[in-house]
C-alpha cells in the first residue's frame, strides 16, 4: 500500500522515493536525476554532428623520461643517452625507443610532440586543465573532461559525459564549472549504483516507474506552475542510465571475446576506455604505471614501456577497426620530463620541467610526424617550443570546441578555458 501524503513516501518493497532516485555516485552526494538537472541548467551548447567527438586522456603519473621513450639521443655522451637504443619507425626520419616496437610499426597513425615546456610540479593539473596546480588552487580552472561535460552533457541520455578510471584528482576537477561536471568514477558505489537493486528485474522496474509517474502526476497537479513537468525528464534520464545498463556493460570486460581480453591482459584500463568511448562517453581519463624514476630508471622502464606500447597500439587499432578513430583523440603524457643526465648513484633520472614529450593519435589530426626537436642532450627545446595549454587547445579544436571560449568563473567574470590558445599548426 502507498501513502500519498506524509513523509517519507515508500514503495511496496520498502524503498523510499528519495532512495529510489539516488541511483548514481556522481559526486557530492547528488542523486543522478539531480546531477542531470544541474548539467542541463549549466549547459548552453549541445554537441554537433552525427557522432559527437570523444577524447581519451592517458596520464603517466610521476613524469616519464622523454629521453628513453620518444626522444632518444644515441649520439649524446653515455651519461645522457642511457641504456636504450632507437629503432626506426615506418615514417622516414622518425625513430623511437626499442621498447616501442608496436608503435614503430604503425607510427603513420601516431604523432609525437617533443618540445613541450612544463613546470616542476607533481600534479596532473597542467596537462588536464592547462594551468599548474599552484594557480588552480585559487583560480579553479576546469579540467578538459569537465568542459566536455559542460558542453556535451546532454548528448546521450544513458551515459555520463565524463568518466575517470583513476578517481578524482586536481586534473579531473570541474573548478568553477561546478560539481555537476565532476567525472563519474566507476569504482565501489559508483559501479554498484549502475546495477539494478538486488532482486529488481525489468518487470519490477517497469512497475516502479509507473508508481513514480503516478507520484509525479499528483505533484504536477499540485504545482500548477509547470515546474514538476520540467523535472520529470531528468528523472526519466536517471532511470534510463541505470535501466539501459550501457555504462555498466562497458565496464564489464567479460562482454569481450577471450582473444580480445588476452590482448589487453595487464592493461585492462585501455580496453575499458575503448568500451566507454564506444558506449558514447565524451571523455575518459586513465592513469598507467609509475614514472617517478629517481632510481632504477631503466629497470622500471624495461617493465613498463612494452606494456604501454601494447596499450597504446591495441587501443588505436581497435578504434580504427571500429571506424571511430577519426572521432576520438588520444593523448598520452605525464607532468614533466626527466633529467637528461643520469644521476650518479642510483641509475635514475630526476625531475626535468624544461622539456617533455607527448604522444597524440586520432581525432582527424595529421599523423605520422614528430613535432619539435630538443638540443643534442635533450635538455630543452631546440625549436618549436610549445606549452601544455597549446596541446589542449589542439585537442579542443579536434573536438569541435573553440579554445577561445569563456565561462563565468566563481566571481561571474568571463574566463578563458586556456591561456595559450594557439593550436599546434602541424597537427591541424
Amino acid at each position: 500500500m502507498i501513502t500519498l501524503w506524509g513523509s517519507p513516501q515508500r514503495f511496496c518493497d520498502g524503498v523510499t522515493r528519495r532512495g529510489f532516485l539516488k541511483v548514481g555516485a556522481f559526486g557530492a552526494g547528488l542523486s543522478l536525476a539531480g546531477l542531470l538537472r544541474a548539467q542541463a541548467l549549466a549547459s548552453s551548447q549541445p554537441g554537433t554532428g552525427t557522432r559527437p567527438k570523444s577524447a581519451i586522456m592517458v596520464y603517466l603519473p610521476g613524469g616519464p623520461s622523454h629521453m628513453d621513450m620518444w626522444d632518444l639521443k644515441p649520439d649524446a655522451p653515455t651519461e645522457f643517452r642511457g641504456e636504450f637504443n632507437p629503432i626506426a619507425t615506418n615514417v622516414p626520419g622518425v625513430s623511437i625507443c626499442e621498447h616501442f616496437p608496436m608503435q614503430a610499426r604503425m607510427f603513420d597513425r601516431l604523432a609525437v610532440v617533443r618540445s613541450i615546456v612544463s613546470v616542476d610540479e607533481h600534479s596532473d593539473s597542467l596537462v588536464m586543465t592547462g594551468y599548474p596546480e599552484r594557480i588552480n588552487r585559487v583560480a579553479g580552472h576546469p579540467s578538459f573532461g569537465a568542459v566536455m561535460s559542460r558542453l556535451r552533457g546532454d548528448s546521450l541520455a544513458d551515459v555520463p559525459p565524463f568518466v575517470s578510471l583513476r578517481g578524482m584528482s586536481r586534473g579531473t576537477d570541474p573548478g568553477f564549472l561546478g560539481v555537476s561536471h565532476r567525472p563519474f568514477t566507476p569504482s565501489g558505489p559508483g559501479l554498484d549504483n549502475l546495477k539494478l537493486a538486488g532482486g529488481v528485474d525489468a518487470h519490477r522496474v517497469s512497475d516502479r516507474r509507473k508508481l513514480l509517474d503516478y507520484f509525479d502526476d499528483v505533484r504536477r497537479d499540485i504545482d500548477a506552475s509547470g515546474t514538476m513537468s520540467g523535472m520529470d525528464s531528468f528523472t526519466s534520464r536517471a532511470f534510463d542510465m541505470v535501466a539501459s545498463g550501457a555504462v555498466h556493460r562497458a565496464l564489464d570486460p567479460s562482454k569481450e571475446e577471450p582473444r580480445v581480453r588476452d590482448r589487453y591482459k595487464g592493461i585492462e584500463q585501455f580496453l575499458t576506455a575503448r568500451r566507454l568511448i564506444e558506449a558514447g562517453v565524451g571523455c575518459v581519463t586513465l592513469a598507467y604505471g609509475g614514472w617517478d624514476t629517481h632510481s632504477q630508471n631503466f629497470v622500471q622502464l624495461k617493465r613498463q614501456l612494452p606494456e604501454l606500447d601494447r596499450g597504446i597500439c591495441n587501443l588505436v587499432q581497435d578504434l580504427d577497426a571500429r571506424g571511430i578513430l577519426d572521432d576520438t583523440v588520444l593523448v598520452v603524457w605525464g607532468e614533466f620530463g626527466r633529467t637528461p643526465k643520469i644521476n650518479n648513484t642510483q641509475g635514475g633520472r630526476d625531475h626535468w620541467a624544461p622539456v617533455m614529450s607527448a604522444l597524440v593519435a586520432g581525432g582527424g589530426l595529421k599523423m605520422g610526424q614528430a613535432i619539435g626537436t630538443t638540443t643534442a642532450r635533450g635538455e630543452r627545446p631546440k625549436d618549436r617550443p610549445v606549452t601544455a595549454s597549446q596541446v589542449l587547445a589542439t585537442i579542443y579544436g579536434a573536438m569541435g570546441i573553440d579554445p577561445n571560449m569563456t565561462f563565468p568563473n566563481g566571481a561571474g567574470r568571463p574566463t578563458h578555458i586556456l591561456e595559450d590558445r594557439e593550436p599546434i599548426r602541424e597537427l591541424v
